[in-house]
């Protein structure tokens, strides 16, 4: 049978005159116009319901499938009201590793935050983006599972119950966290003179289960910052112009000369961070001569030997990486906030956990970037070692909102959590230092607005 193609005006309007209607199909446009001109062979209805109730009435009712083509208030809609098992999107960046400029640049977008957070999503064709001048595009499927098709009965008679039961729950840990915290934290002065208000001893749990990643969406995570910033701890490096030739500037604050003079490391070079995490990570214990020194075979390879226990010792409780290193702290433009994380293999369903302990939680700049960078860190090494990534668990020492981000969080509070998206890591590797950013697809990413805040130095 046929299929058939539901649209509104302006998108039947936008189609070249040649190509309408559409051949080979039943066009159904919805308009509120009941004295819209169209082709003899063309449907009209006043609602997206009435498009399909004319369909059902059609007496040769061999039609294969009906595709809903826009525009965006039909998409959220037939999302709302459970009408569709399956979208077909066409995904375009300015440029593909460039998440954060997808915002500004485009004038209007497909209500993917109307789409459940149990859809499922893969890439039609695993990692290819297509050119077409400056842009680069991509397809992405998103399939409703089999049983929120079943519900759907019952969520037509409790619409408000299935509203809260499909809020992401795992983000309202955060929002939550930052509302209390305001509440009810210890005002205090700090190292920084900017002020905060502070709350000890509090944990957070992600589900990493089925490639999902927990980037925030109640405001725009900078992905790439946070993907290339873990690659570059992977790799034991510690000088911040390799992450600012990538237009990352992120360890800048700490890294100036000045700032560097103020603690007594002006001996550094420009950059150089000292052996902040990465060397930790990868060198543990062998002496510090620069950022761009040889360490080869020097100290303690943490991150390899806790590689190797998941591979080999999956019931060992010793798979643990450090990066508070007691003798080398003075070393360091800034002390580990992230700086203890433990491993643990369920070997029943082949998952691995991460357990991270952050001893100073800035929960407004900060947290957001370490719940998606351990989070893709589990990802990788659950990929080296063939298991699949279980969940993070998030333990805060200090958790403070500091003073001038109070406003802004007040602002991320009132919004409603999305659905995560999905992380697709291409390719297998031996080492969990050859990956590159070009190894990271990030899928239905679609945050709230970026939040701009200070960083305290």
């Amino acid at each position: 049978g046929n299929n058939a193609v539901i649209m509104g005006r302006k998108t039947w309007e936008s189609i070249p005159l040649k190509f309408r209607p559409l051949p080979n199909r039943i066009n159904v446009v919805v308009s509120r116009n009941d004295d819209l001109e169209l082709p003899e062979d063309v449907l009209l209805a006043n609602s997206l319901e009435n498009a399909l109730e004319k369909l059902r009435s059609i007496q040769t009712s061999n039609i294969s499938k009906i595709f809903i083509i826009g525009g965006a208030s039909i998409y959220k809609e037939a999302l709302e009201k459970n009408l569709c098992n399956k979208i077909l999107l066409t995904e375009v960046h300015n440029h593909p590793l460039d998440f954060e400029c997808g915002e500004q640049s485009f004038d209007t977008h497909f209500p993917l935050y109307s789409v459940k957070s149990d859809w499922g999503s893969k890439l039609l064709e695993e990692g290819s983006w297509y050119s077409h001048g400056d842009l680069k595009y991509r397809f992405i499927e998103y399939t409703r599972p089999k049983e929120s098709e079943e519900q759907e009965v019952a969520n037509d008679v409790f619409p408000v119950a299935q509203a809260q039961a499909d809020m992401n729950k795992e983000e309202m840990q955060y929002l939550n966290l930052c509302r209390h915290i305001i509440e009810n934290g210890v005002t205090k002065s700090d190292r920084t003179g900017t002020g905060t208000i502070a709350s000890f001893g509090h944990t957070m749990r992600f589900s990493l289960r089925d490639d999902t990643i927990p980037l925030l969406t109640t405001k725009r995570v900078f992905w790439r910052g946070v993907a290339e910033e873990l690659l570059w701890f992977v790799r034991g490096q510690t000088d911040a112009k390799l992450l600012q030739q990538k237009n990352i500037h992120i360890w800048d604050g700490n890294a100036s000369k000045e700032y560097m003079e103020s603690i007594g490391l002006g001996h550094y070079a420009e950059g150089d961070l000292g052996p902040v995490y990465g060397f930790q990570w990868r060198n543990w214990g062998a002496d510090y001569e620069g950022c761009d020194a040889d360490y080869t075979d020097k100290g303690v390879d943490q991150l390899q030997e806790c590689i190797d226990k998941i591979k080999n010792k999956p019931w060992d409780r010793r798979i643990i990486m450090s990066a508070w290193n007691v003798g080398d702290i003075s070393k360091m433009a800034l002390p580990p906030c992230h700086m203890f994380c433990q491993f643990f293999v369920d070997t029943e369903q082949n998952e691995l956990h991460c357990q991270m302990y952050q001893r100073s939680a800035d929960m407004g700049l900060g947290v957001p970037f370490n719940i998606a960078s351990y989070s893709l860190l589990t990802h990788l090494i659950a990929r080296v070692c063939g298991l699949k990534a279980g969940e993070f668990v998030h333990v805060l020492g200090d958790a403070h909102v500091y003073s001038n981000h109070v406003d802004a969080l007040k602002v991320q509070l009132e919004r409603k959590p999305r659905a995560f998206p999905k992380l697709y890591i291409n390719g297998n590797k031996d080492r969990i230092e050859d990956f590159e950013m070009e190894d990271l697809d990030l899928v239905g990413y679609n945050p709230h607005k970026s939040i701009k805040m200070e960083m305290a130095v």
